[in-house]
Protein backbone atom coordinates (compact mmCIF):
# COMPACT_ATOMS: atom_id res chain seq x y z
CA UNK A 1 0.00 0.00 0.00
CA UNK A 2 1.40 3.54 -0.61
CA UNK A 3 0.39 6.37 1.72
CA UNK A 4 0.72 9.81 0.39
CA UNK A 5 0.78 12.46 3.05
CA UNK A 6 -1.37 15.69 1.65
CA UNK A 7 -0.63 18.56 3.13
CA UNK A 8 -0.94 22.21 2.89
CA UNK A 9 -1.67 25.74 4.68
CA UNK A 10 -5.22 26.71 5.72
CA UNK A 11 -7.34 27.02 2.74
CA UNK A 12 -5.24 26.02 -0.02
CA UNK A 13 -7.46 23.41 -1.37
CA UNK A 14 -6.32 20.14 0.62
CA UNK A 15 -9.58 19.17 1.36
CA UNK A 16 -10.71 19.46 -2.25
CA UNK A 17 -7.89 17.27 -3.74
CA UNK A 18 -8.34 15.04 -0.89
CA UNK A 19 -12.15 14.62 -2.34
CA UNK A 20 -10.54 13.98 -6.21
CA UNK A 21 -8.39 11.41 -5.13
CA UNK A 22 -10.89 9.52 -2.89
CA UNK A 23 -13.72 10.27 -5.85
CA UNK A 24 -10.67 8.22 -8.06
CA UNK A 25 -10.56 5.17 -5.46
CA UNK A 26 -7.96 6.30 -2.83
CA UNK A 27 -8.93 5.71 0.61
CA UNK A 28 -8.61 8.70 2.86
CA UNK A 29 -7.78 9.50 6.29
CA UNK A 30 -8.83 12.71 7.19
CA UNK A 31 -6.88 13.86 10.77
CA UNK A 32 -8.82 16.83 11.03
CA UNK A 33 -11.99 14.17 11.45
CA UNK A 34 -9.67 11.98 13.72
CA UNK A 35 -9.04 15.09 16.22
CA UNK A 36 -13.16 15.55 16.14
CA UNK A 37 -13.31 12.13 17.56
CA UNK A 38 -10.05 12.55 20.03
CA UNK A 39 -11.91 15.31 21.29
CA UNK A 40 -14.89 13.76 22.61
CA UNK A 41 -16.36 14.88 25.55
CA UNK A 42 -15.14 13.09 28.66
CA UNK A 43 -12.01 11.82 27.02
CA UNK A 44 -8.38 11.74 28.51
CA UNK A 45 -7.95 14.60 25.50
CA UNK A 46 -11.04 16.42 26.34
CA UNK A 47 -10.05 16.91 29.68
CA UNK A 48 -6.79 17.77 29.61
CA UNK A 49 -7.57 20.60 27.14
CA UNK A 50 -10.05 21.81 29.55
CA UNK A 51 -7.60 21.96 32.21
CA UNK A 52 -5.31 23.79 30.16
CA UNK A 53 -7.62 26.43 28.42
CA UNK A 54 -10.66 26.45 30.67
CA UNK A 55 -14.18 26.14 30.28
CA UNK A 56 -14.59 29.01 28.12
CA UNK A 57 -13.70 26.72 24.86
CA UNK A 58 -16.84 24.98 25.43
CA UNK A 59 -20.66 24.89 24.23
CA UNK A 60 -23.09 24.83 25.99
CA UNK A 61 -23.50 20.86 25.15
CA UNK A 62 -19.87 20.66 26.64
CA UNK A 63 -17.84 20.17 23.38
CA UNK A 64 -14.92 22.15 22.37
CA UNK A 65 -15.66 25.15 20.46
CA UNK A 66 -12.62 24.83 17.75
CA UNK A 67 -13.02 28.41 16.70
CA UNK A 68 -12.87 29.78 20.78
CA UNK A 69 -10.08 27.42 20.91
CA UNK A 70 -8.75 28.19 17.44
CA UNK A 71 -8.79 32.25 18.87
CA UNK A 72 -6.75 31.22 21.76
CA UNK A 73 -3.74 28.88 20.07
CA UNK A 74 -3.39 30.90 17.09
CA UNK A 75 -2.57 34.09 18.96
CA UNK A 76 -0.38 32.78 21.06
CA UNK A 77 2.67 29.99 20.18
CA UNK A 78 2.77 28.86 23.39
CA UNK A 79 -0.85 28.11 23.74
CA UNK A 80 -0.56 26.13 20.35
CA UNK A 81 2.29 24.26 21.53
CA UNK A 82 0.58 23.18 24.25
CA UNK A 83 -2.72 21.83 22.81
CA UNK A 84 -0.34 20.14 20.07
CA UNK A 85 1.63 18.23 22.61
CA UNK A 86 -1.98 16.76 24.15
CA UNK A 87 -3.47 16.27 20.77
CA UNK A 88 -1.02 15.00 18.15
CA UNK A 89 0.23 11.50 20.26
CA UNK A 90 -3.33 10.76 20.54
CA UNK A 91 -4.18 11.83 16.66
CA UNK A 92 -0.95 9.86 15.49
CA UNK A 93 -1.93 6.51 17.71
CA UNK A 94 -5.40 6.58 15.82
CA UNK A 95 -3.93 7.40 12.72
CA UNK A 96 -1.32 4.44 12.94
CA UNK A 97 -4.06 1.92 13.97
CA UNK A 98 -6.19 3.05 10.98
CA UNK A 99 -3.18 3.13 8.59
CA UNK A 100 -2.53 -0.86 9.36
CA UNK A 101 -6.25 -1.53 9.30
CA UNK A 102 -6.34 -0.34 5.53
CA UNK A 103 -3.40 -2.22 5.07
CA UNK A 104 -4.52 -5.13 6.59
CA UNK A 105 -7.88 -4.74 4.13
CA UNK A 106 -5.54 -4.57 1.16
CA UNK A 107 -6.15 -0.90 0.25
CA UNK A 108 -3.87 0.42 -2.70
CA UNK A 109 -3.91 4.25 -2.16
CA UNK A 110 -3.63 5.94 1.60
CA UNK A 111 -3.88 9.82 1.56
CA UNK A 112 -3.42 11.48 5.05
CA UNK A 113 -4.72 14.42 4.65
CA UNK A 114 -2.58 15.88 7.86
CA UNK A 115 -2.98 20.17 7.94
CA UNK A 116 0.28 19.81 10.02
CA UNK A 117 2.11 17.22 8.76
CA UNK A 118 5.80 18.98 8.64
CA UNK A 119 5.23 21.21 11.66
CA UNK A 120 5.18 18.51 14.35
CA UNK A 121 8.01 17.41 15.57
CA UNK A 122 9.06 14.11 17.25
CA UNK A 123 7.44 10.89 16.29
CA UNK A 124 5.18 12.35 13.25
CA UNK A 125 2.63 11.36 10.77
CA UNK A 126 4.98 12.33 8.14
CA UNK A 127 7.23 9.01 9.29
CA UNK A 128 4.32 7.31 8.03
CA UNK A 129 3.91 8.39 4.12
CA UNK A 130 5.90 7.83 1.41
CA UNK A 131 5.60 10.70 -0.54
CA UNK A 132 4.83 14.25 0.56
CA UNK A 133 1.95 16.14 -1.77
CA UNK A 134 1.37 20.08 -0.99
CA UNK A 135 -1.14 22.15 -2.19
CA UNK A 136 -0.46 26.14 -2.35
CA UNK A 137 -2.39 29.06 -3.30
CA UNK A 138 -1.35 32.82 -3.30
CA UNK A 139 -2.08 34.36 -0.05
CA UNK A 140 -4.83 36.55 -1.83
CA UNK A 141 -6.98 33.32 -2.66
CA UNK A 142 -6.63 31.71 0.50
CA UNK A 143 -7.90 35.00 2.18
CA UNK A 144 -11.06 35.04 -0.31
CA UNK A 145 -11.53 31.27 0.27
CA UNK A 146 -11.51 31.43 4.21
CA UNK A 147 -13.78 34.61 3.99
CA UNK A 148 -16.33 32.97 1.87
CA UNK A 149 -16.22 29.41 4.36
CA UNK A 150 -15.85 30.87 7.53
CA UNK A 151 -16.87 33.95 7.97
CA UNK A 152 -13.16 34.81 9.77
CA UNK A 153 -12.05 38.11 9.72
CA UNK A 154 -9.42 39.28 7.97
CA UNK A 155 -7.37 39.57 11.20
CA UNK A 156 -8.10 36.23 12.40
CA UNK A 157 -7.31 34.63 8.76
CA UNK A 158 -4.22 36.30 8.68
CA UNK A 159 -3.15 34.97 12.28
CA UNK A 160 -3.98 31.55 11.41
CA UNK A 161 -1.94 31.39 8.12
CA UNK A 162 0.94 33.17 9.39
CA UNK A 163 0.80 30.42 12.24
CA UNK A 164 1.23 27.73 10.03
CA UNK A 165 5.29 27.19 7.58
CA UNK A 166 5.02 28.77 4.70
CA UNK A 167 4.20 27.21 1.19
CA UNK A 168 7.99 27.65 0.45
CA UNK A 169 9.06 26.15 3.59
CA UNK A 170 6.11 23.28 3.23
CA UNK A 171 7.60 23.00 -0.74
CA UNK A 172 11.49 22.19 0.57
CA UNK A 173 9.79 18.43 2.17
CA UNK A 174 7.47 18.04 -0.82
CA UNK A 175 7.80 15.21 -3.82
CA UNK A 176 4.68 16.65 -4.67
CA UNK A 177 3.11 20.84 -5.44
CA UNK A 178 -0.31 21.01 -6.51
CA UNK A 179 -1.06 24.70 -6.94
CA UNK A 180 -5.04 24.88 -6.57
CA UNK A 181 -5.22 28.55 -7.84
CA UNK A 182 -7.03 27.62 -10.68
CA UNK A 183 -10.62 26.41 -11.62
CA UNK A 184 -12.11 23.58 -9.95
CA UNK A 185 -11.94 21.57 -13.06
CA UNK A 186 -8.38 22.58 -13.72
CA UNK A 187 -7.41 21.12 -10.44
CA UNK A 188 -9.45 17.89 -11.03
CA UNK A 189 -7.78 17.40 -14.17
CA UNK A 190 -4.28 17.90 -12.65
CA UNK A 191 -5.62 16.04 -9.62
CA UNK A 192 -6.30 12.72 -12.24
CA UNK A 193 -2.96 13.86 -14.11
CA UNK A 194 -1.06 12.84 -10.98
CA UNK A 195 -3.35 9.77 -10.25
Amino acid sequence: MKVIGLSGGIGSGKSTVSRFLKELGAAVIDTDKVGHKVFKPDTDAWREVVAAFGRQILTPQGEVDRNKLGEIVFANPGARARLNRIMHPRIHAWVKAEIEEYRRQGAGLLVLEVPLLLEVGGPSLADEVDEVWITVAPEATVLKRLKERSGMSEEQTLARIRSQLSSEERARHADVIIDTDCSLNELKAKVRGLW
